[in-house]
């Protein structure tokens, strides 16, 4: 069992950090890493700099980001914003005409899982789980050069994470082969316009992507937090995090999961 070390960052630090960075995602700006003063030196504090800023933005958490911890990683951030396929676009931030993506499934519940003493087991979880989706995690930072601050800090920011674009539903029988270990891997087109054809030989970190939910699932139950009907949650990327451009069709194949497009605009 992953051990995270008990946080001593003040109230007032966290507030401080939390207020830095909720600013720069309503307005879509970065800045240098968090002054020295509120920096979470912890998972503990980068998870309450994260809450704070929840708080702060009075938004609502309409889908997490997870995977599989390690002794030093905790990978879980909520999700504010939420595009669907039936809109055939997308806003985000333009950085110099381009936004990162991630090719993800996106797990939507059909049934709230409330905060109960218990673990849930995994078969409980399956059975909450409304439909599975192909999707596209939408990354940025609210740091000019994220590569350069420690994880927790990213941690604290929301890893990344700008929002959530869900595409076209998986078939049953798709999503049978993917539980019983026949579609490990996936070949990931990814077309934009007039530009070549881009390739990856897509595999999910956990071969199973629904590992990670079912850590979510008990790690939220176990700080008293429920998940509810109509959140959505993503696993991670079959192909890493990569680049296309906005104001083109883009159009990616899942391999034989399906075709998503997607147009991005800029906010």
């Amino acid at each position: 069992m992953t051990t995270f070390f008990t946080s001593a960052t003040s109230a007032t630090s966290t507030a401080q950090a939390a207020r830095l960075l909720s600013e720069r995602r309503r307005t879509g700006t970065q800045g240098e890493r968090l002054p020295e003063s509120c920096r979470p030196g912890d998972l503990a504090a980068a998870l309450a700099i994260q809450a704070f800023v929840t708080a702060e933005l009075g938004a609502t958490v309409r889908a997490w980001k997870c995977g599989t911890p390690s002794e030093d990683k905790l990978v879980i951030a909520p999700i504010y914003t939420i595009a669907r396929a039936e809109q055939g676009h997308c806003q985000v931030w333009n950085r110099a005409g381009q936004v990162r993506i991630e090719p993800e499934l996106a797990f939507v519940l059909a049934q709230d899982l409330p905060v109960q003493t218990e673990p849930y087991s995994n078969e409980e979880i399956d059975a909450a789980i409304g439909s599975v989706h192909l999707a596209l995690e939408l990354i940025d930072s609210r740091y000019t050069s994220p590569e350069s601050v420690s994880f927790a800090e990213n941690l604290a920011d929301g890893l990344l994470n700008q929002g959530l674009f869900i595409g076209p539903q998986i078939s049953a029988m798709e999503l049978s082969a993917i539980h019983a270990g026949t579609r490990e891997h996936l070949c990931i087109d990814v077309h934009t316009g007039a530009q070549a054809t881009k390739q990856f030989k897509g595999r999910h970190p956990d071969a199973d992507p629904r590992i990670p939910l079912y850590w979510l699932v008990n790690y939220l139950r176990s700080q008293g937090q429920a998940l509810l009907a109509g959140q959505a949650v993503i696993t991670g990327s079959y192909a890493g995090s990569f680049e296309v451009p906005i104001d083109a069709e883009i159009t990616i194949g899942f391999g034989e999961l399906g075709v998503l497009q997607v147009r991005f605009s800029t906010r």
